[in-house]
């Protein structure tokens, strides 16, 4: 078995409520809602996370609960807590706040035809690889 998610214990193969962490769990979801950071809502509700990682345990479906995760928050907070993310990354987009990615080289790459053949594969692979030209074009704009 993988990961017990935040919130659960596995009791006898069964997933159980974690009273402690459920209680955090909720008040990271209420949090978020009501306008913190992703940082800030964890931080308020006593379990500081990186920003990554509570925007993971907010799109996590199995809170509301399925056949192995009893329910920790109902689904009507579940969907305002992801309204609420594609909102502010919406925001963001319009914004222009984003990341900006670097400008990529446009790269030919040829290879020359083998000479050589190797029996030993580590050898073959490295002949190969030393056979390979590769040219910048012209960078994208």
């Amino acid at each position: 078995m993988g990961h017990t998610p935040y919130g659960y214990r596995i009791e006898n193969g069964a997933a159980v409520i974690n009273d402690q962490e459920a209680e955090c769990v909720r008040r990271i979801f209420d949090n978020y809602i009501s306008g913190m950071s992703l940082r800030e809502a964890a931080s308020a509700a006593g379990h500081p996370l990186v920003h990554s990682t509570v925007k993971r345990m907010l799109t996590k479906k199995y809170y509301c609960g399925d056949d192995f995760y009893p329910a920790i928050i109902d689904i009507s907070t579940f969907h305002t807590a992801n309204s609420e993310l594609k909102r502010r990354a919406d925001n963001k987009n319009q914004t222009g706040k984003t990341r900006r990615k670097s400008p990529e080289p446009e790269t030919e790459f040829t290879l020359s035809a083998p000479q050589t053949q190797y029996n030993d594969p580590y050898e073959q692979a490295q002949y190969l690889y030393s056979l390979i030209e590769s040219k910048v074009v012209k960078w994208q704009k």
